[in-house]
């Protein structure tokens, strides 16, 4: 089975959920789950079920224990930034250091790197099918839940302006759709991406391209918490074998350029540098 996770408390999470019940075969049970009705449908021979929170997204972090036969989990959820650029972005939760927006301190979700990947090229292929002006791209591994299951967000933004755009939104739920109808537990390879900025135009690129597949991410300013064990749980927690670093060596501080090579030959993992 494969969880879709909208929330009440995120305006943009219910724009994208009726584009998703608009455009797909979901129909309404008799089950509710924290008093929000559960929808089911079958996409490409796979059980989806799609539920609603009452609670911010990030703060699911007991959701699993309600749904322990989930493959996958696809949060549709709002994006934010100071910026308010419009924004389409897919990523996978979980925290290097401190829990400050849900989840658990230094713990990260299982990032399903391939799921990512196509949802990240859907968002490309329905941006130009809808002629969005919207930024598309990855954002670095952060906040909550810390899930011991694949889990993603696929997410509209960056501010109230966009949260509230149908057709923004519509994009939003055609890159989650897709990425269940090709997911399969059986992925191919991944890479762990380490430097850059949050939204890592390097690591997108490269996935757009074909040159990588990428699972979890650590940006440039998270460096400071990473060491030999949080790196494998890095490379544990990503459903594909990760068999390679991607460094964004400009984007790596000089101060922390020996550090990262260090536990990289700790971890015994290659690296190239982009």
């Amino acid at each position: 089975m494969i969880l879709i996770v909208a929330s009440n408390m995120d305006a943009a999470s219910v724009t994208i959920k009726a584009q998703v019940l608009k455009h797909y075969p979901f129909d309404e049970t008799a089950d509710h789950f924290q008093q929000n009705p559960v929808y089911n449908a079958i996409i490409s021979g796979k059980k989806a079920t799609l539920v609603t929170l009452n609670e911010e997204s990030v703060k699911a972090q007991d959701l699993a224990s309600s749904f322990p036969d989930a493959e996958l989990i696809v949060f549709i959820s709002r994006h934010s930034s100071a910026s308010g650029k419009p924004t389409l972005s897919v990523h996978a939760p979980g925290n290097f250091g401190e829990a400050e927006l849900g989840g658990l301190p230094r713990v990260v979700s299982v990032a399903p790197a391939t799921a990512m990947r196509d949802a990240l090229k859907a968002l490309i292929e329905h941006k130009a099918l809808l002629d969005l002006d919207y930024e598309v791209t990855y954002e670095c591994t952060h906040h909550g839940p810390s899930l011991n299951m694949p889990t993603m967000f696929v997410e509209l933004g960056s501010s109230e302006l966009q949260w509230g755009d149908s057709r923004a939104a519509q994009a939003v739920a055609h890159a989650a759709m897709h990425a269940i109808e090709k997911f399969s537990t059986l992925g191919t390879e991944a890479v762990l991406g380490i430097g850059g900025t949050h939204y890592n135009q390097n690591f997108t690129r490269m996935a757009l391209a074909g040159e990588a597949v990428f699972g979890h991410m650590i940006p440039k300013y998270a460096l400071t918490y990473i060491d030999g064990e949080m790196l494998s749980q890095c490379l544990e927690r990503t459903l594909e074998k990760v068999e390679l670093a991607v460094l964004d060596w400009k984007g790596i501080a000089g101060q922390d350029k020996p550090k990262v090579l260090s536990v990289l030959q700790d971890v015994g993992l290659p690296f190239k540098k982009v």
